[in-house]
């Protein structure tokens, strides 16, 4: 086996390692950089946009519930994050909002990652597709690098002074869903690369990381019910964005949440329903306003029921409310009561009531004829529990303290990008975001940083 002694082993080629080997390559230090699929990237090629909350106080209020150090760190890093993207002469667009309290730039994400990649390369340093990291080489409590396999299978010891794990999470895994994420978690779509598998996360666990938040969630869309996400053009084409201004109703043909919360959140929601399936309503003002308008600014709308509906999605277009009571019994909801719900909710909207549950930014009926029916599930693009981790990215110990009161860490150990949890539960303000400003992070702790046995 082959000895190389490095400053930062990254394992994974995503938006987060790739941001981390860049920046240090760029720095003069040493990288080496292994992704196990056949190419860098991820998931964050199917991205396009980089946002979050454009204030510390917006993204607590937000996401009350998750790590308040984490969320400062994410808020004050974004505009050096930019900066550095557009210092590699990636162009990122003017600011515009996003899902209505973000803020974030258009990007050609895959010219981000082609570009850290060839930096990298370009600075001599190594950058190993078709490698699969096997385990972590640990010494005295410190990790040092790890083992990978090569292509032809033979295995490369790599020494590092740090080591990073961006490995994209473990939505890939029907069973990791299923145990950290809710039962029916298993048969959720996927809206994301299928290479993030969880080895992020058992490496690190057996390097004595702690893993967190409980009940954390996912961020995700609803989708058609039962149209395959083979082809990764469909994780946006397809995605039922509009359904905050909907009607979601479950298979007892009840209303759950306040969809106007946000679509990300609803999805959550509806995976813990019976069946994990949904009925999405809509009318003939929300086609007009948001099933075929731009969900971004400077994205092209496109009308989402046509799309669906070609793509074989179960859908109608009914005339009337009372065309409900007719809806085929294969669908597997009541029709009748289904009717009967949006009748009672759109009394109530008129006369000005409060609906159960509420809708909290947009109250108004669904009385304008004709109605856009399709039947919609949840699909996952990343899971927000992960290692959990300090401000410089340093992995936490599950052992617990350290020093002075403070947080103990894996020494040598990093994470960024979906492997890392803590930031958000149940509750999203961007993910490319994090990755870049996490990824960051861990290359100037690598850069500047000496590990040690002692929790820091």
């Amino acid at each position: 086996m082959d000895a190389d002694t490095v400053d930062l082993l990254v394992i994974g080629g995503g938006m987060a390692g790739l941001s981390a080997a860049a920046r240090v390559a760029a720095e003069g230090g040493s990288v080496v950089l292994v992704e196990k699929a056949e190419r860098t990237g991820g998931s964050a090629r199917f991205a396009g946009f980089v946002w979050t909350a454009p204030t510390v106080e917006e993204l607590r209020r937000v996401n009350p519930d998750g790590d308040p150090e984490l969320a400062a760190a994410l808020v004050d890093g974004f505009a050096e994050g930019v900066a550095w993207i557009r210092s590699l002469g990636v162009e990122c667009k003017p600011p515009v909002p996003v899902l209505g309290f973000g803020r974030g730039h258009q990007l050609d994400t895959n010219h981000y990652l082609d570009t850290c990649e060839r930096l990298i390369r370009d600075r001599g340093q190594d950058v190993l597709t078709g490698t699969p990291t096997r385990t972590l080489l640990t010494e005295n409590g410190v990790v040092k690098g790890a083992e990978c396999l090569l292509p032809d299978g033979s295995a490369r010891r790599i020494e590092a002074a740090w080591t990073m794990l961006a490995t994209g999470g473990f939505q890939g895994d029907p069973r990791l869903r299923a145990q950290h994420l809710h039962a029916q978690a298993a048969d959720i779509g996927l809206r994301a690369n299928p290479h993030s598998r969880g080895d992020g996360l058992a490496l690190g666990r057996a390097a004595g990381a702690v893993f967190g938040k409980k009940d954390a969630g996912f961020y995700g869309h609803l989708m058609p019910a039962g149209v395959s996400l083979a082809d990764p053009a469909r994780f946006v084409d397809l995605a039922l964005y509009y359904s905050e201004h909907a009607l979601l109703f479950d298979t007892t043909g009840e209303r759950f949440v306040d969809e106007t919360a946000g679509d990300h959140l609803t999805t959550m929601a509806l995976l813990e329903r019976p069946g994990a399936r949904g009925l999405l309503v809509a009318d003939a003002r929300v086609h007009r306003e948001w099933i075929s308008a731009s969900y971004v600014e400077g994205i092209p709308g496109v009308d989402k029921f046509q799309l669906c509906h070609r793509a074989g999605a179960r859908s109608a277009v009914a005339d009337s409310l009372e065309d409900f009571a007719s809806m085929p019994e294969e669908w597997g909801f009541p029709g009748a009561t289904v009717r009967d719900r949006i009748e009672a909710f759109n009394a109530t909207a008129r006369a000005g009531g409060a609906t159960t549950p509420g809708r909290l930014l947009d109250s108004r009926p669904l009385d304008e004829p004709p109605f856009y029916v399709i039947e919609a599930e949840p699909a996952i693009t990343f899971a927000f529990g992960g290692l959990l981790i300090d401000t410089g990215a340093n992995v936490l110990s599950a052992d617990g303290g350290g020093v002075g009161g403070g947080r103990s860490t894996v020494p040598g150990l990093l994470a960024a990008g979906a492997d890392a949890g803590g930031l958000y539960r149940r509750a999203y303000a961007g993910g490319l975001a994090p990755a870049l400003v996490f990824g960051l992070a861990a290359a100037r702790t690598a850069l500047t940083e000496t590990p040690t046995a002692v929790g820091h």
